[in-house]
């Protein structure tokens, strides 16, 4: 243990900026790898008010202590094969863009009327040269002008912690700090302008298992 006496003969040190700046970035090099070792994964398991899996479920979570800052994903493709959109489902991030290809030998035109996202690429065939911005969380649905038999969803989430399942019903969420969040569901087969009310879940420094149930209408 350093004496009085140490400290009076010792000499003394002076820090340089650049010795303040790396130390610095050593502490939030460090804080960060703090927290992404307590950060867990939430392990989901989505049914059927009958107990079957069920794909192209959303789920959200969502901080009970607030917003955190949400970074747009890299540009996503919802194309347009077999007079389908493809995938049928897609999640993303407020500010992410979007491209729509046409990969059919038909020309479509692809609209939202959604007040999450409204737009219209007027027919055409190939890719349009403008992304789409979804700029606002919400659900936007998709059509076609052309083909009244397609359809789509993009739900654009303001948290950066979502998952969509595929056909077994099972997905994970991925480095979720410790903390209180809303789970929120959603699934296109939910009657419109509607969803399961929020569960509070409460995520530690282990992994977790969380079952749900959505009462889903008819398939869309």
């Amino acid at each position: 243990m350093a004496t009085w006496q140490d400290t009076m003969t010792r000499p003394s040190r002076i820090e340089t900026p650049s010795a303040r700046g790396l130390r610095w970035a050593l502490c939030v090099v460090g804080g960060a790898a703090s927290l992404a070792a307590q950060a867990a994964g939430v392990n989901l398991n989505i049914t059927d008010a009958s107990g079957n899996p069920l794909g192209d479920a959303v789920a959200l979570l969502e901080p009970a202590s607030g917003k955190v800052p949400v970074k747009p994903l890299p540009d996503v493709e919802i194309s347009q094969a077999k007079r389908q959109f493809q995938p049928r489902v897609t999640v993303i991030t407020t500010g992410t863009r979007a491209l729509f290809p046409n990969f059919d030998t038909v020309r479509h035109h692809v609209y939202s009327f959604s007040a999450t996202k409204t737009f219209e690429l007027k027919l055409y065939s190939g890719v349009p040269g403008t992304p789409v911005v979804f700029d606002k969380p919400g659900v936007a649905v998709l059509g076609c002008n052309i083909h009244d038999a397609m359809a789509a969803w993009v739900v654009v989430a303001d948290t950066p912690w979502f998952a969509r399942t595929p056909a077994n019903g099972h997905a994970r969420i991925d480095a979720v700090p410790p903390g209180s969040y809303k789970l929120r569901l959603w699934h296109p087969g939910l009657p419109p302008n509607t969803e399961p009310a929020p569960v509070t879940i409460t995520v530690g420094s282990a992994d977790i298992d969380h079952n749900a149930q959505i009462a889903v209408t008819a398939e869309p």
